[in-house]
């Protein structure tokens, strides 16, 4: 049976373990702290908690006891989100499974080592008494100035306020207006609101279609936030339907952290990755993206910086061609085998980084990319740039990105993250993808191809990535974190 166990992702030690959103993340003196939820056996059925992970960098993770869970809460825990209070108290607002409410608690130390009990968020009417609101759903709590506001997520999204997180007022609707390309019916949960560069951003997913944000602006005089750009961060792949939680949601139930040198670093879940949904269960998270809006405007996505800290045995290619294109009017692209695919590498470790740079103006209207896992029978993972549709395709999963969209004196970069089966790709900072192929095992090739004419490849690097599993396999032996069941 193959080993599912990952180099450096986050996952949880405990085998089968959905549903897996990652919450409640705080940067605390020094450490990390995460969460994620853990459906678990509960007295005569079974509950959720949240189980706690912390880490110095983001990328070493140590398993703690688990604290917030049904034996303290009295219910199960569903998602919210972490923040400080006023008083520099951390706190939590999340949706109690099976409670039909929010509720919201307090830590009792800033190692999250203990809770005060929770209690509900109680929202009145601004005239007095108590608020009609459509459902009680996942939550979000955010400061603006000395007010705390607080959104209860779902396809209605009320927002309420408060000066001391114990009396809330209804103010209205979150949104000012919703914008032409997202769909009627899609939800709003597992949201997460905050400042990003003179922006803000509202992080989510709809249940449907996935992991998605908007950009805009809050309006402080009617209390609203006012969208103007929304996109997606989960891509469907060809073998998943169009429409359906669990079944084209692979980037899924989104959570950041402001670092302690203010950046604004995220996760999700990849909730249906790998074919047949073979990771649903596995609770594993992607790696850790920085967030942040470039001079235009628009979002830049880059890995973690503090992955580079796991490089090590770099291998570097210059001025690489792939000299042999596909010239034949008839022939398949990507090609089978060589010629036109042309080997470039063998990855000797199961876990490494390849970063490609090739000049603009050689990947300039070109259809070319790269075959990870290449074997003789035409097999692997594909990455490809297709000038046609102006999309980076990862496996059989497109997205937005076109080589002619950057700016004239910027090159093409490619960033590829490999721990074993799980791939994640990076486009200049603008674009990320994610893929499962499952059938790595003893296909270290990396090969190439390009159409029509040659393609000089700058540099290729080739870094081995040390691993950072180790407290995923302590975990696995003490289980610290397992939840009471009575």
């Amino acid at each position: 049976m193959t080993d599912l166990t990952l180099n450096y992702h986050l996952m949880h030690p405990g085998g089968d373990s959905g549903p897996g959103d990652p919450n409640a993340a705080f940067a605390l003196d020094g450490v990390y702290h995460l969460h994620y939820i853990l459906r678990h056996p509960w007295r005569d059925g079974h509950s959720y908690s949240f189980i706690h992970v912390t880490s110095p960098d983001l990328l070493h993770w140590t398993w703690q006891p688990t604290k917030l869970q049904p034996s303290f809460t009295g219910h199960g825990m569903f998602s919210g989100t972490g923040f400080v209070t006023k008083q520099g108290v951390p706190a939590i607002i999340y949706h109690g499974q099976g409670a039909g409410r929010n509720y919201i608690a307090l830590a009792k130390d800033r190692r999250l080592s203990a809770w005060d009990k929770p209690y509900t968020v109680e929202v009145c009417a601004p005239g007095g008494g108590p608020a009609e609101l459509a459902r009680h759903w996942d939550p979000d709590c955010f400061l603006v100035g000395d007010t705390y506001y607080a959104i209860s997520g779902g396809l209605e999204q009320p927002l309420f306020k408060s000066r001391d997180l114990r009396a809330w007022t209804l103010v209205g609707d979150f949104l000012d207006h919703d914008l032409p390309d997202t769909v009627i019916g899609e939800d709003i949960s597992c949201p997460n609101f905050f400042r990003l560069g003179d922006k803000w951003m509202l992080l989510c997913i709809s249940h449907s279609l996935g992991c998605r944000y908007y950009l805009g602006d809050w309006d402080a005089r009617r209390e609203q936030f006012v969208p103007e750009t929304h996109g997606r961060m989960n891509w469907r792949r060809e073998e998943q339907p169009v429409y359906g939680c669990g079944r084209r949601t692979d980037f899924f139930a989104p959570e950041s952290v402001l670092t302690a040198d203010g950046r604004r670093v995220m996760w999700a879940w990849l909730q249906s990755a790998g074919p047949d949904g073979a990771l649903r269960e596995k609770t594993i998270q992607s790696l850790p993206r920085e967030l942040s809006l470039a001079d235009n405007g628009l979002l830049r996505i880059r890995p973690l910086r503090e992955l580079e800290a796991l490089r090590h045995e770099r291998v570097s290619l210059k001025d690489v061609s792939l000299k042999t294109p596909v010239a034949n009017h008839f022939d398949v692209v990507p090609p089978p085998v060589a010629p036109g695919l042309q080997p470039l590498a063998e990855l000797d470790a199961d876990a490494c980084e390849i970063r490609i740079v090739i000049p603009r103006e050689e990947a300039l209207r070109k259809l070319f990319g790269f075959i990870l896992f290449a074997d003789e029978n035409g097999g692997g993972l594909q990455i490809v740039l297709r000038p046609e549709t102006g999309t980076l395709r990862v496996g059989t999963a497109e997205a937005p990105f076109a080589v002619a969209d950057l700016p004239v004196n910027e090159d093409l970069e490619l960033r590829i993250f490999i721990d074993k089966y799980l791939v994640e790709v990076f486009a200049n900072n603008r674009q990320a993808l994610s893929a499962a192929y499952m059938e790595y095992g003893g296909k270290p090739r990396l090969a190439g191809f390009t159409v029509g004419m040659s393609t000089r490849i700058r540099t290729l690097d080739i870094w081995k990535l040390r691993h950072t599993n180790q407290g995923f396999r302590d975990a696995q032996v003490n289980r610290i974190w397992v939840p009471d069941t009575r």
